[in-house]
């Protein structure tokens, strides 16, 4: 008799699904088609080119604007007909901040309160809570309009979360910002997901959409021309390879030999050897170096990024063929 086993774990619930998005401005055709599924408590990152798309699909998806034909259900609310419900579930940044300069940055966050209908006490508690959360409090009494960039991004953010939203929209949130600042905003946004949101983040950053997704799609001239994990993303692409410098010419060429494959550089005793980085691929290399008794000074595993993705698969003309157009990585 077997041996029971326990049964698989349910998959996540769907915080956004959608199918068949379209959405023209005349005769230009700005999505085309789009279906995405989106876990609860998870990132989600939409890339793409300037005019992709990116930010016509979340004010789709934050009610501010209607598409022209295909479905959407958003916090489990059917777009077009449970907008009200839609708009209470989430919480939306944009490209440029919300925020008014002439108040100071707790004023911003009880007016926010106060516009959610909540007592001014409650308001205040939550203002207060909110600053120290986001490295604010010092800050507070400032007017927000002397705040660096970074502070007011974080204010905007902080502003989002008054309504206690379940999905967060994040248009390009980090974008001006230092390398400091971006990576502090990429904490929170971390932060947020461990309590339980689920975000839903446009970059122009491919190094932020490999930090902090979990999955991401490509977007491009209204289509998704590619969505997967980063990783299987990666692997789309071909270019990945194992650089191997040796010490001595003579352990070059052994290797080079069982090798067989690879480009070979004698001026600097290096061997190219084509890899998808997988754990297999490099203890079947590391094999090959024990049997030819190699000794070899540096090894480094070279894959392709996110942005060698995103060169492969966009910027083609519209509708062309591509070897990773319309593609799952799944």
């Amino acid at each position: 008799m077997g041996r029971a086993t326990d049964p698989p774990a349910p998959a996540a619930a769907a915080a956004i699904e959608v199918s068949g998005l379209r959405k023209a401005y005349g005769e230009k055709v700005v999505l085309d088609g789009v279906d995405l599924s989106i876990p609860e408590g998870s990132i989600f990152a939409l890339l793409g080119p300037n005019g992709a798309g990116k930010t016509t699909t979340v004010r789709i998806l934050s009610t501010l604007v209607s598409a022209d034909e295909g479905r959407a259900r958003v916090a489990g609310h059917e777009l077009g007909r449970a907008d009200d419900a839609i708009r209470r579930a989430i919480g939306v940044t944009g490209q440029f901040s919300a925020v008014d300069g002439l108040l100071t940055g707790a004023e911003n966050l009880v007016l926010m309160a106060e516009l959610h209908h909540l007592g001014r006490r409650a308001g205040r508690r939550l203002a207060a809570e909110l600053l120290r959360r986001f490295d604010l409090t010092e800050a507070g009494g400032m007017p927000a309009a002397t705040y660096s960039g970074g502070m007011r991004r974080r204010l905007d953010l902080a502003m989002t979360l008054v309504g206690e939203p379940r999905i967060i929209f994040l248009d390009e949130p980090t974008t001006g910002l230092d390398p400091r600042s971006r990576r502090g905003m990429w904490e929170i946004i971390r932060g947020l997901v461990r309590g339980g949101v689920t975000v839903f983040l446009t970059t122009q950053y491919l190094e932020e959409a490999d930090q902090l997704a979990d999955r991401v799609a490509v977007l491009d001239h209204g289509e998704l021309v590619a969505q997967g994990t980063p990783a299987e993303l990666k692997r789309l692409v071909p270019g990945g390879h194992v650089l191997l410098r040796f010490a001595d010419a003579a352990a070059w060429r052994a290797v080079a030999r069982a090798l067989g494959v690879g480009a070979a550089d004698e001026e600097t005793l290096t061997l190219q050897v084509p890899s998808d980085g997988s754990v297999r691929t490099l203890r079947s290399l590391l094999d090959v170096l024990d049997g030819a008794n190699a000794d070899v000074a540096e090894l480094s595993v070279h894959t392709p990024d996110l942005d060698d993705v995103f060169l492969a698969v966009t910027g083609r003309p519209r509708g062309g063929d591509g070897a990773c157009g319309r593609e799952d990585a799944r």
